[in-house]
């Protein structure tokens, strides 16, 4: 028995991989001082803004791919819930 991933989880995790990458090569910047600290204590959160600005742009191009699997995926169990709600349908009509 093998577990195969759904598209979903994939791209959940290669999201994931791309945001936590982006924020360890961010904090990097900011640790030797190549990219401004933010004030205070507000560090964390800046790395966390610029994280998410480099991240998501980065995502759209190099999850593409996977965003299209997860696309097929979501239309195909639409699809078969709408099939199932039909036939329901008609089960009940035929009473």
């Amino acid at each position: 028995m093998s577990f195969t991933p759904s598209a979903a989880f994939r791209y959940t995790l290669m999201r994931l991989g791309i945001f936590v990458g982006s924020f360890l090569a961010i904090w990097a910047l900011v640790y030797f001082r190549v990219l401004p600290s933010g004030l205070g204590s507000s560090n964390l959160f800046w790395v966390m803004l610029l994280a998410l600005v480099v991240s998501a742009p980065l995502s759209w191009v190099v999850l593409r791919k996977q965003r299209d699997a997860l696309a097929v995926e979501v239309a195909e169990k639409v699809d078969r819930a709408k099939e199932r709600l039909a036939a329901n349908q008609s089960q009940e009509d035929g009473v």
